[in-house]
């Protein structure tokens, strides 16, 4: 049988990282408009790579200055960024469950903000046989070295997994290690997939 990986942000739960800006800019516009100058993407890519915030502030303030100062309530607020939980891919993983079926994740995501998805998402602790966070390992996808430690840690054929994710750039890199991959798009579209392979 076929192992499912799953991506977490956007496939399992949404992230709507605007809202950790929320009490400094309460239009949505305004907080994404600060984001972008002060390059919040990028910058949260290094923190999911294994920086820390205390890090990451500094790079960000030598960069823009008092206009960073935001970002200093990141990780104690980042709990209010992962509240809507993407309810047809967790009936998925039920469903596998159900079925004897281990699920696996990869996830791209800071360490010092990985323990706030555990909080929340209990499941996280129990319904995965492994996750691999990029922040405590210190690769991020689609780096090939984070679907190979995947692998290896848990004896796993790549020729039999079946990777998802919404960023084109990580399935391709699943790809590219053997992997079996799906772009995810929606639950349904997910669904259809698995039930074509017989997975479900």
């Amino acid at each position: 049988m076929m192992r499912v990986v799953f991506d977490v942000g956007n496939v399992l739960i949404a992230w709507a990282p605007h809202l950790a800006f929320a009490h400094r800019f309460p239009d949505r516009a305004e907080a994404e408009a600060w984001m972008a100058r002060v390059g919040f993407h990028a910058w949260n890519y290094d923190q999911d790579r294994g920086r820390t915030l205390a890090e990451g502030l500094a790079v960000a303030r030598a960069a823009h200055g008092a206009l960073a100062d935001p970002l200093t309530d990141y990780v104690a607020r980042f709990d209010e960024t992962i509240r809507t939980p993407i309810a047809g891919s967790w009936a998925l993983i039920e469903a596998l469950r159900a079925r004897g079926a281990p699920v696996y994740a990869i996830t791209n995501f800071a360490a010092e903000t990985w323990p706030a998805a555990l909080a929340r998402y209990p499941a996280f602790g129990t319904h995965f046989a492994d996750i691999v966070v990029s922040g405590r390992e210190r690769i991020v996808k689609p780096d090939p070295a984070i679907y190979r430690l995947l692998l290896a840690r848990n004896a796993l054929d790549a020729r039999e997994c079946l990777f998802v994710d919404d960023v084109v750039a990580n399935v391709e890199g699943a790809r590219a290690v053997g992997m079996a991959a799906h772009h995810f798009t929606g639950p349904e579209a997910l669904a259809a997939e698995l039930h074509a392979r017989g997975i479900l």
